[in-house]
């Protein structure tokens, strides 16, 4: 289920507002008006059914029109300000969006009552589908390819499944918990408070199961394994797909790949019983690769996938896998992923829609070492776009960077990430913002750094982030 076809409807009455005393105060508006008691009170506690259908509780069938038309004349100046969130609505919608997906509203309101309603609530979301009860709600679900649907109301449950969504129920309205399972749905949370907790597994348990059946479904595969978080997670999964006989890693050996990843690349696919590969891979003979443009990577990862390919054949296996996730490929500023792409890589991770964050998640649930190891991109991606790339200049960095990790340690100053860049003759460093001042403080740190052969330093107030040398580049979007 890739993110852009993750769809979550939302039913709106008790499911995502408190509509219930604006409701109230315009049924005694019409009671007003008609001469007609209606128990206003009884009325909002069965919502959910269409208008019609209440308004036909108090009416004769005659009357139904007129008096429906009456109370939405009356709805907007006296229900809506009256409104408000139900538990967890708001953090249910962005839990959503977090993981990629749209969010519908489709509900029994009429569709110009319930928008406003949502722009009174401040809620984001992508559309609201209104006129439609039960069954009719799953007509719209499926025309829209949703997944999941969220309601309070047994008609809610019936548009779900027939819909073909899960049918996710909320006890917060006029039906109990047990009525809403016993009716079919396949998850009853007490209130949307859950429902970020809730998404979060079901996406990886969704996710993990595509996964497996899409590794499954390619035969076998190398894995190019950079040893970082990614790569590991998808060489452990093609194994639990597939077995250790029909993967194999590849890291390729080449200076831009700091000598340390290596030795913990091949205890990891020793631990895996898979055979670990250490091709070397020569991306300093391309012209484009050295010229270090905005493209740089394009030329990187083009060298590296020429190089698996025979490798990959001689061992006979049918395909080249690569970590590339659903945030790299959203990131937009991802040449390496259009080389990888053009020579026939696969992306298993992508395909099924794995976050940067699920990836860790899963990897800590499976007990992988990897499941908490910093970002560790190439050495290349240390130096700054328009500076020749030369093996001198990525010792040099990598040099640097073993000495601050030593100074940081011996100091006793708590560190995740740090990187040395290289913008010249001058070094930036950049570490964990929160320890920024820190180490701006140290001059240990500028000493290490300059003894590695920069003839300047400076810690970078902003901190680590990754792709900082992004930032330096004029026009990104040329290079994607």
């Amino acid at each position: 289920m890739a993110p852009d076809t993750f769809v979550v409807g939302f039913d709106l009455d008790m499911t995502l507002i408190d509509s219930r005393p604006g409701i109230a105060a315009v049924w005694d508006a019409v009671s007003a008006r008609t001469g007609v008691v209606v128990d206003s009170a009884l009325a909002v506690s069965r919502l959910g059914p269409p208008l019609e259908y209440e308004a036909g509780l108090w009416f004769p069938p005659e009357q139904v029109p007129d008096v429906v038309a009456l109370y939405r004349s009356l709805y907007p100046e006296i229900a809506v300000g009256a409104a408000s969130l139900m538990p967890g609505a708001a953090e249910a919608i962005a839990a959503v969006r977090r993981h990629g997906g749209r969010v519908l509203v489709v509900t029994a309101k009429n569709t110009d009552h319930a928008k406003l309603h949502v722009e009174h609530a401040g809620l984001e979301v992508d559309e609201v589908i209104g006129d439609v009860w039960a069954e009719q709600k799953g007509e719209v679900l499926r025309q829209h390819r949703a997944a999941i649907y969220a309601g309070d109301h047994l008609g809610d449950v019936r548009g779900a499944r027939t819909g073909g969504a899960l049918a996710l129920g909320v006890a917060t309205g006029p039906v109990p918990a047990e009525e809403l399972r016993a009716a079919g749905a396949d998850v009853v949370l007490a209130d949307l408070a859950d429902f970020p907790y809730w998404l979060e597994d079901h996406l990886l348990e969704q996710r993990l199961s595509d996964l497996d059946a899409q590794l499954a479904g390619l035969g076998s595969v190398l894995v190019a394994f950079s040893g970082g978080a990614d790569s590991a997670f998808l060489l452990a999964a093609a194994v639990r797909a597939l077995g250790p006989e029909k993967v194999a890693a590849a890291t390729a050996v080449s200076p831009s790949l700091p000598d340390a990843e290596l030795d913990p690349a091949r205890e990891f696919a020793r631990s895996l019983g898979v055979e670990h590969h250490t091709p070397h891979t020569d991306e300093m003979a391309r012209d484009g690769y050295r010229a270090n443009a905005g493209d740089r990577c394009y030329f990187c990862k083009a060298e590296l996938v020429e190089v698996l390919g025979p490798l990959a054949e001689r061992l006979g296996l049918t395909h080249i896998a690569t970590g590339t996730n659903a945030d790299d490929a959203l990131a937009g500023f991802r040449p390496g992923i259009r080389a990888a792409a053009e020579r026939g890589a696969v992306t298993p991770l992508r395909d099924a829609g794995f976050t940067k964050e699920q990836v860790r998640e899963a990897s800590r649930r499976w007990g992988l070492p990897t499941w908490d190891k910093p970002a560790a991109a190439c050495l290349s991606s240390r130096i700054a776009y328009g500076l020749s790339i030369t093996p001198a200049r990525l010792a040099r960095v990598e040099q640097a960077e073993v000495a601050l990790r030593a100074v940081l340690t011996d100091a006793g100053t708590p560190f995740r990430n740090l990187r040395v860049r290289d913008v010249g003759d001058t070094a930036r460093i950049e570490v964990d913002p929160d320890v920024v001042d820190q180490v701006a403080g140290m001059e240990e740190v500028v000493e290490a750094v300059l003894a590695a052969g920069f003839d300047a330093a400076e810690v970078d107030p902003k901190g680590f982030r990754s792709g900082a040398m992004n930032e330096l580049l004029p026009d990104p979007a040329r290079y994607r």
